[in-house]
């Protein structure tokens, strides 16, 4: 195997064709930065970090945020090799997915993004707004303790938090609420969200904001002791009531700081992983994650957000579905130190592979593109002939932001961490879905949770793996429940 690497002390040096020897190359790959107001800060910013060990930047500004680092061939951002030439190019077209870090330090926008019919009709419609016509079904894998809101409340949940909060129920029209409270089978549950979704986000922005006033008064008060006791609250509604007060804070003025009250808020672990589909109501709030998606750049925004919001379009294309999406912790492959995270659509799916100290691990050879990234830990590569005690042929360094292009059909790849490295070496592999027929996670579902208990949202999954990344999660923040 060949591997084109930059020169750099402790790294290989490349000969001039800019590889290690004849044969497929795993290149070296630049990817790009996407400083949106709402990233982590400097370098507490993971993006910012892998940003500085790929090249890409000099320095760290500590006052600028560094939002998402996007690794693909969206022409956005496309990313690059080291002499300057595309991926796409050496790919031979765009690859069928995106692959990304994220780091949030506030929330996200509320959105949606389109199905295929919908993209297209939208890109054909308002192409500044919505550059390119593809869909963007997407999945998060978490880094550190994530949270996010996403999908609908269910109806009961719903009418709880109308009794409980006037002001909610101010921003809404008599016969939405009506439809809401009377509402029984299936049909008629999606018709009355849809409704009641679609009179909050069009009430009007003075009776919104005075409402949104009195609800942080009211929540300000009852977090401040004047309340009754809290075991007579549900956990639930009370971190539905501190996500309010905060995102308030994050976006003063705007109504969209009560999304809370209809969208599921999760918190998930290190590991865990979630899928939204297309035409699906979400905001990522918090946290570190990898973001895998289709090739697309489509955002539908209704809140929380100063760019352009289409609330029209929104509330037409969802599909208001209720429940939090199912929790995945990666589905075992031969080697279980390496988790496969499928989603249910072709485009795209992410392995994460883990080598601990004093360990060699052998990366799966595919068939199709693929790009890893080095997501925490140190390592080297091991050449053919070089291990159990050979001398190492051309050591390539492996460290965290480190990303490469794999080519089809190349020669796998072995690492190998040091027996005194504090840590395992984790590497993120992105590539065209290959196990589309058994998916590890899959799309929102209504759940059969009672409200009668804390945990509101879902039960876990009975494949679920509760400790996918080795973090102790009796210390977690929440105790293993992410709807806790």
């Amino acid at each position: 195997l060949s591997i084109e690497v930059p020169t750099m002390s402790g790294m290989a040096k490349s000969d001039s064709s800019g590889s290690l020897n004849a044969g497929p190359k795993v290149r070296v790959i630049k990817p790009k930065v996407q400083s949106y107001a709402w990233g982590i800060r400097g370098l507490d910013s993971r993006v910012a970090r892998y940003a500085l060990e790929c090249g890409i930047i000099d320095s760290v500004d500590p006052s600028a945020p560094y939002a998402e680092l996007w690794i693909g061939t969206h022409p956005k951002a496309p990313t690059t090799f080291t002499d300057g030439t595309t991926l796409e190019s050496a790919v031979g077209g765009e690859l069928p997915f995106l692959f990304k870090i994220l780091s949030a330090g506030k929330a996200l926008s509320i959105q949606a993004h389109p199905d295929k019919r919908n993209a297209e009709r939208l890109h054909a419609e308002n192409p500044e707004a919505y550059g390119d016509s593809n869909h963007k079904p997407e999945m998060a894998i978490a880094l550190t303790p994530f949270e996010a809101m996403c999908g609908f409340r269910r109806i009961e949940e719903i009418v709880v938090l109308l009794k409980k909060y006037p002001e909610f129920a101010a921003c809404i029209g008599d016969e939405e609420k009506l439809a809401v409270f009377m509402c029984e089978d299936e049909p008629s549950k999606k018709e009355a969200l849809r409704g009641l979704f679609t009179s909050f986000m069009k009430c009007a922005p003075p009776k919104a904001l005075a409402e949104l006033a009195k609800l942080l008064n009211r929540i300000q008060l009852e977090q401040a002791g004047h309340h009754r006791h809290p075991h007579d609250e549900l956990p639930w509604e009370r971190k539905c009531a501190r996500a309010i007060l905060r995102l308030a804070q994050q976006f003063p003025g705007d109504p969209g700081a009560m999304a809370p009250l209809f969208l599921n808020y999760l918190l998930i672990a290190p590991g865990e992983s979630f899928f939204m589909a297309a035409n699906e109501p979400h905001a990522y709030v918090a946290g570190e994650i990898i973001e895998c998606m289709a090739c697309s750049d489509n955002v539908v925004r209704a809140g929380l957000t100063p760019k352009f919001k289409d609330v029209d379009n929104l509330v037409n294309l969802l599909t208001y579905t209720m429940g939090g999406p199912s929790i995945d912790a990666g589905a075992p492959t031969e080697d279980p130190r390496i988790l496969r995270y499928t989603p249910p659509v072709p485009e795209f799916e992410v392995l994460i592979a883990s080598c601990n100290p004093g360990e060699e691990l052998t990366l799966p050879s595919l068939e199709v593109p693929a790009i890893f990234i080095v997501i925490e830990g140190a390592g080297t590569t091991l050449e053919a002939g070089s291990r159990n005690g050979a001398e190492m042929y051309n050591p390539v360094v492996l460290r965290p932001g480190r990303t490469y292009y794999t080519p089809p059909k190349s020669e796998p790849l072995t690492v190998a961490v040091s027996a005194s490295a504090g840590g395992p070496l984790r590497i993120a592999i992105a590539h065209e879905n290959l196990h589309l027929a058994v998916p590890s996670t899959g799309p929102l579902r209504s759940p059969a949770t009672s409200l009668e208990v804390d945990d509101v949202g879902m039960a876990a999954d009975e494949f679920r793996n509760p400790n996918p990344f080795g973090i102790n999660l009796a210390t977690s923040p929440r105790g293993g429940d992410p709807y806790a």
